[in-house]
């Protein structure tokens, strides 16, 4: 996958499971403060991001996350490894 399909994927993702809305999905939107998001939801998105691209994410990598553009780019760097 590139940058811009992982980009589209986990946005997609996360207006279906956590109904945001698309204006809200920006790479420097924050969990907690512009997404309202908390740990238990950043365990789910987890899960979910496993399950529907088909990566394996690292745990204590995901732990650093704090934005969007956090995880596009660690989804980025799972999915190139699988390759």
């Amino acid at each position: 996958m590139n940058r811009d399909e992982i980009v589209n994927k986990v946005n997609d993702m996360l207006m279906q499971n956590f109904e945001l809305t698309e204006d809200k999905l920006l790479p420097s939107s924050r969990f907690v403060e512009d997404l309202g998001l908390d740990s238990l939801d950043a365990v789910d998105m987890l899960v979910h991001l496993e399950n529907q691209l088909n990566v394996k994410v690292d745990v204590e990598k995901f732990r650093e996350v704090r934005t969007l553009g956090n995880v596009y780019d660690l989804v980025y760097e799972m999915s190139k490894e699988l390759t």
